[in-house]
C-alpha cells in the first residue's frame, strides 16, 4: 500500500490554472469598478468646489478664488491641493477673478475615462474631446 503525502504536480498545476482563469475574469471588472468610483468622487469634489466658490464669491464681492484661497478661507480641505481619488483638481482664475474653470483631470487611463470641469454656471461637464482637455469648454453635462 502506497501512502499519499501531499499533492501531485498535476493537481497543483490544475489549481494554479483555475486561479489564473478566475483572476483573468475578475480583474477587468475590478478596474472598471475603481474607475467608476474615482469618476464619482471627481464629480462630487467638483460639486464641493462649486459650493465653496459660491461662498467665497459672496464674501469677496463677486471674486472667485483659487484652491489655495478656498483652503485658506476654510471652505475646502487641504487634500484638494493634491491628487484626490485618482484625479488632479485645478482651478484656473481669469477675468480679474470674475471667472473660473475648475477641472478634475484623471492621472491616467486606469484612474478615469473622462476629465470633468465646471465654470461659473456650476454645471459639471465631462470632456468629450479626444485630448481629454476642456479646450473650448465643450462637453456633455453630467447626469
Amino acid at each position: 500500500m502506497k501512502k499519499n503525502q501531499g499533492f501531485s504536480l498535476l493537481e497543483l498545476l490544475i489549481v494554479v490554472a483555475i486561479i489564473l482563469i478566475i483572476a483573468t475574469i475578475a480583474l477587468p471588472s475590478l478596474l472598471r469598478s475603481r474607475q467608476a468610483a474615482n469618476e464619482s468622487a471627481a464629480v462630487s469634489n467638483l460639486r464641493n468646489m462649486n459650493t465653496a466658490q459660491v461662498s467665497y464669491s459672496s464674501a469677496h464681492t463677486g471674486a472667485y478664488g483659487s484652491i489655495q484661497d478656498l483652503v485658506t478661507a476654510g471652505l475646502v480641505d487641504s487634500r484638494y491641493s493634491s491628487t484626490l481619488s485618482g484625479y488632479n483638481l485645478v482651478i484656473t482664475i481669469s477675468g480679474n477673478a470674475l471667472d473660473y474653470t475648475a477641472t478634475a483631470i484623471a492621472r491616467g487611463q486606469n484612474d478615469g475615462r473622462y476629465d470633468y470641469y465646471s465654470a461659473p454656471d456650476y454645471v459639471i461637464r465631462y470632456s468629450t474631446d479626444t485630448s481629454r482637455a476642456p479646450t473650448g469648454l465643450t462637453g456633455e453635462p453630467v447626469r
